[in-house]
């Protein structure tokens, strides 16, 4: 059978790479009864960071979201992403809360279970393979591609032969920064075709320029299933686009057979949508060949580039990206993809920014060396792993194996505030956003994020007309504001046209500067004091707290952890910079905090 079979990633990865996760469920559903029309092999519409950003961002029930698309995409298998026995979280869970989510993520309307590990250690995929399994479901068993001295064809077809040995229904290649280049997929392709009796999918994306050139490469080599990006949403840190691969095999052995027309239809109706998120657009979502070296998923790059940009340091991007490979080969090599290209890029910034290597180090990094996220495929750093946890022995079993079943524990921790067992759930994925989640559904008073920022709406929407004239020295001239870019801290390009001559002017809000100078204590808007003494506690990068472990009057010596702090969703515990008593605590839990703030005196 030579077709070729897309699943097409425009309610998932698309957007998730390209716009932060942020499209809403109200913007799918309009144009889902053509999406059910187009003949895919499956529609990717749920996991990854979807979860999270329901929750945290657009205040949608994550589980609300797939039931309504089950409702709307009756004819089309709907897929999501799985990390193993990370499912959609950052930490390992037990394999009752696993089999948990599986089951009711089935019941609820996915039908393929693309599932992953991120340092392809297969012991943490053999729960969520069997759970999808015993749900009847397909199970598609996922090597994460990399480059490295420990990696290789070699390692991917042992990877493979164990996957398809536990049971999958069938193997994707996951080419998550964008890596293969057209002759090494060719070969990997066709040495996997020959080792396994399973389809073999492609999942790459676009960001150093080559993702097209891999499928067709793949595709004559026996890969029969390839992802692609509706075309307003593709290209750069995303996919290839579904129409022009789709124009590219029409007429051939490959043929698709799906109408390009009928595709050219939903690909307007998601270039009108992509407008609305135009503040959440990223200018590191290009091309970047940089990815070939430094290795970083294109969503990472962003995450990075705003952590420097919030404190001041964007010039500094291309010392982080300098760095993450070296972090990388300190820990033997991850491929890097959630979480651990979050754990490799954070201590790479961590170290940047702290003008040494290692001063401070995330408790994700010292999770990681004590064997909690798996097997390293790797040699670690033993300075490093010396530094991170001392004489500590890395654990050698299946990570899971250590946790006692969680599910009645979170029952009674989340109480009458779930309603369902999929609250439960979402409980235990994010438990703080969750929470938050829940009280504010259970108060009536869930508002998502705009879409605009105040400042924004005010000038295209409000006080500033959006076409007008303007005398200056003189001279008339007539404007119309036609849109507005990717805003940069407070500023923001607005693209106009001046007596119908296209112009880009860029405005600075000084309004909105002035409110958001003020660290915030708590929420109060008071300002902390600015640290300049010896006993004053900093975090090296904004953050919001996690935990405050000390109270005044507590005696720590230098070392001591007395903060833990959160930034690009890793933990990193904040030390005591000398002994003494504690004189003032001046941050609680869920404060945010910038790295010039006293949070904690010590005297």
């Amino acid at each position: 059978m030579s077709r070729v079979h897309i699943t097409d990633t425009i309610l998932r990865d698309a957007h998730q790479c390209l716009i932060a996760t942020r499209m809403r469920t109200e913007d799918m559903l309009p144009i889902c009864s053509r999406l059910d029309q187009a003949g895919y092999w499956s529609l990717e519409v749920w996991g990854g960071a979807t979860f999270d950003a329901c929750l945290r961002f657009l205040k949608e029930d994550p589980w609300e979201r797939l039931k309504k698309l089950r409702a709307a995409l009756p004819n089309t298998r709907l897929q999501m992403l799985l990390r193993g026995q990370n499912l959609l979280g950052y930490r390992h869970y037990s394999d009752d809360v696993v089999r948990a989510f599986v089951k009711k993520a089935a019941a609820d309307g996915i039908d393929v279970f693309r599932i992953f590990d991120a340092l392809n250690d297969t012991r943490n995929l053999r729960v969520s393979i069997e759970a999808v399994r015993d749900a009847g479901k397909h199970a598609q068993g996922t090597i994460c591609y990399t480059t490295s001295p420990v990696h290789g064809i070699a390692q991917y077809i042992d990877m493979a032969h164990q996957l398809e040995a536990m049971g999958c229904d069938s193997i994707a290649i996951k080419d998550m920064a964008g890596l293969l280049t057209p002759m090494v997929t060719a070969e990997l392709v066709r040495n996997l075709v020959s080792a396994v009796k399973l389809p073999v999918h492609l999942h790459s994306h676009a960001t150093a320029g080559l993702a097209s050139m891999c499928q067709i490469k793949a595709i004559e080599n026996g890969c029969r299933h390839i992802d692609t990006a509706i075309s307003s949403f593709s290209g750069g840190t995303s996919h290839p686009p579904t129409e022009s691969m789709v124009a590219a095999l029409r007429g051939t052995e490959y043929d698709t057979g799906l109408d390009l027309e009928l595709l050219q239809e939903i690909g307007f109706y998601f270039y009108e949508v992509r407008k609305k998120y135009r503040r959440f657009e990223s200018e590191y979502t290009g091309i970047d060949t940089r990815v070939q070296v430094n290795q970083i998923p294109g969503g990472m790059v962003s995450n990075l580039a705003n952590q420097l940009r919030e404190q001041g340091a964007l010039e500094r991007m291309n010392e982080v990206l300098e760095e993450i490979p070296r972090v990388r080969e300190d820990l033997g090599y991850p491929p890097l993809v959630t979480p651990t290209s979050q754990i490799v890029g954070t201590q790479a910034l961590l170290n940047v920014l702290a003008g040494a290597r290692y001063k401070t180090i995330t408790n994700e990094v010292k999770l990681y060396l004590q064997g909690r996220y798996g097997k390293t495929p790797g040699t670690v750093n033993p300075f490093v792993r010396q530094q991170a946890i001392g004489n500590e022995e890395a654990i050698e079993c299946r990570p899971a194996d250590l946790l006692k079943d969680e599910m009645e524990t979170l029952r009674d921790e989340i109480g009458t505030l779930a309603a369902s067992e999929e609250d439960v759930l979402s409980y235990a994925m994010f438990p703080e956003i969750a929470r938050g989640f829940l009280e504010q559904r259970a108060a009536g008073s869930l508002v998502p994020e705009p879409l605009e920022t105040p400042a924004e709406a005010a000038l295209i929407r409000g006080a500033t007309p959006v076409e007008f004239n303007v005398t200056l020295h003189g001279e008339t001239y007539h404007i119309n504001v036609t849109g507005s870019g990717h805003a940069t801290q407070n500023r923001r390009p607005l693209y106009v046209s001046v007596d119908g001559v296209p112009e880009e002017i860029i405005v600075e809000t000084l309004q909105e500067l002035a409110s958001s100078a003020a660290p915030s204590n708590g929420g109060k808007g008071s300002k902390r004091l600015k640290a300049q003494a010896p006993g004053h506690v900093t975090t090296s990068m904004p953050g919001t707290i996690v935990e405050v472990l000390v109270k005044v009057g507590d005696t720590v010596k230098a070392g001591d952890p007395v903060l833990v702090t959160e930034a690009m969703k890793m933990e990193t515990e904040v030390q005591a910079p000398i002994a003494g008593e504690v004189l003032a605590v001046n941050v609680k839990k869920g404060d945010s905090v910038n790295p010039d703030e006293a949070l904690i005196e010590i005297g």
